[in-house]
């Protein structure tokens, strides 16, 4: 089974998992390049995964049951608001994962010191469900 993993291992996963958990993060997104860069396949519905935890511990089953592939600039509020990292705007969503995405984890990750997302950057907006508890 695939796994899934939101982030990098470290605090901002535990954030992550703990939401998904709670029923407070149901969509995620991810950027085209970085599946590129990997050669992994994009989700597709009805594809299960183990989420995984900072300490590479499989804590839920997740479903997939949306996958939209689109530019940054049309990823809308209620994906925003679904992702549950407590943003109330597409704006403050957008900052925050801009950050992220041109961040130093991220940047190392796509081995692309200068990489940077702009409206037409290609994204993957996912949502999911949990469809078991592990622990």
């Amino acid at each position: 089974m695939k796994h899934a993993e939101f982030a990098f291992p470290g605090p901002l996963r535990d954030k992550l998992v703990a939401a998904i958990l709670r029923g407070e993060k149901t969509s995620t997104t991810g950027l085209v390049a970085e599946y590129e860069k990997y050669g992994e396949e994009l989700p597709v519905v009805g594809e299960r995964e183990l989420m995984i935890d900072s300490a590479g511990v499989g804590v839920a089953v997740l479903e997939t049951t949306e996958v939209r592939v689109l530019p940054l600039s049309e990823v809308d509020l209620q994906h925003a608001l679904d992702e549950g990292e407590g943003d109330t705007s597409v704006a403050g969503w957008r900052a925050g994962h801009t950050e992220y995405w041109q961040g130093d984890e991220m940047r190392a990750a796509l081995e692309d010191p200068e990489f940077t997302v702009d409206d037409a950057t290609m994204v993957v907006a996912t949502r999911f469900i949990i469809v078991e508890r592990i622990g």
